[in-house]
């Protein structure tokens, strides 16, 4: 490892816990002590770095087109990797070589696709409504955990889940639930929604990979975004629709490679190897809420009733399923093991 990818890895080296280990209790500096407060603190820096990932979904309207940023933000990740992770990834070259066909599915389920949506819907509804619309991916993560992974879930979590759900709805309806009954959402909204669906997938589906990850890992996963990001951006240009990058377009598509892109999805990995995915899964609600508020400070985005009850509602699902967490630990449950 060199130098400049020292100070970098201590944060996302593979070390996970034991499978009896529980987190300190919240709360005081003990929370930022042990391997769950490392993952407390990771979460919060990813969610705050996706929040503002939506709202660079809206002001790259006009000034990079979605597809080129989402094969740009990929190949300045790669070029970023190479410094950091090249000597990690030809030691493991063999093991990612055995994992190829995982780790291009990956890549393009949580990286690509994802992404691609994203921005798609960002050309179609708010930066508002794309933050908190992000508030259904713990939903999925944690109905597939219980679905396809065996994941006990506790009442209060599906509590939690309902009540959450119930804020995506509202913001989905824009305000009239009425809509449900209609049908007519937003096609921005609905992009978004199945960006959310498939971000779960990848959630979960890194349950089988290596503990921790490490950045040669995540190599390999840039890898396969990159290489799934190509034909659409081909495909974008062919149709005349490939936009920019303007300076400000260069700026966002800087700012998306090296926040959003590289440091969020690295610190995530980490986060979901060190408490589980479901766990970890619960903390992407606080996308919500670090969007919607940047987007309204940085693009004077209009702030409706329902965003406040939305926002409400999301925060009190959160709240009421990590409750509901810590009154099973209270109750002498472990934590669930490392991912």
């Amino acid at each position: 490892m060199s130098g400049a990818g020292r100070g970098i890895w201590p944060l996302i080296a593979p070390s996970p816990p034991s499978p009896d280990h529980r987190p300190p209790p919240s709360g005081g500096p003990a929370v930022l002590r042990g391997a769950a407060g490392q993952a407390y603190l990771l979460l919060v820096v990813t969610t705050l770095s996706w929040g503002g990932n939506a709202v660079v979904s809206r002001a790259a309207v006009g000034e990079i087109s979605p597809m080129l940023l989402t094969a740009g933000r990929w190949t300045l990740v790669l070029a970023i990797l190479g410094v950091f992770a090249g000597r990690a990834v030809l030691r493991h070259g063999a093991e990612l070589r055995a994992r190829w066909r995982s780790i291009l599915a990956l890549g393009a389920l949580g990286f690509t696709a994802f992404n691609a949506l994203m921005y798609g819907a960002g050309h179609l509804t708010s930066a508002v409504n794309i933050a908190l619309l992000q508030g259904a991916i713990p939903i999925f993560v944690i109905a597939g955990a219980a679905m396809f992974q065996g994941a006990d879930i506790r009442r209060g979590q599906v509590l939690g889940l309902v009540v959450t759900l119930a804020g995506v709805a509202l913001v989905a309806t824009h305000g009239d639930p009425a809509q449900l009954l209609r049908f007519r959402f937003n096609p921005g909204d609905l992009l978004m929604l199945a960006a959310c669906v498939l971000y779960a997938g990848y959630t979960l589906a890194l349950r089988g990979q290596p503990p921790g990850g490490g950045l040669w890992f995540f190599a390999g996963l840039a890898a396969g975004a990159f290489v799934t990001s190509i034909p659409l951006a081909a495909l974008e240009a062919g149709l005349g629709r490939s936009v920019g990058p303007t300076p400000a377009g260069w700026a966002i598509l800087a700012f998306v490679a090296l926040g959003p892109s590289f440091l969020a999805q690295v610190f995530y990995m980490r986060a979901v190897g060190l408490i589980g995915a479901a766990r970890a899964g619960l903390f992407i609600n606080l996308v919500p809420v670090f969007g919607a508020l940047l987007a309204v400070v940085l693009l004077s985005e209009p702030f409706h009733a329902y965003h406040v009850l939305a926002l409400s509602l999301v925060l009190a699902g959160v709240l009421a399923s990590e409750a509901s967490v810590r009154a099973g630990r209270a109750d002498g449950e472990t934590a669930a093991p490392p991912t």
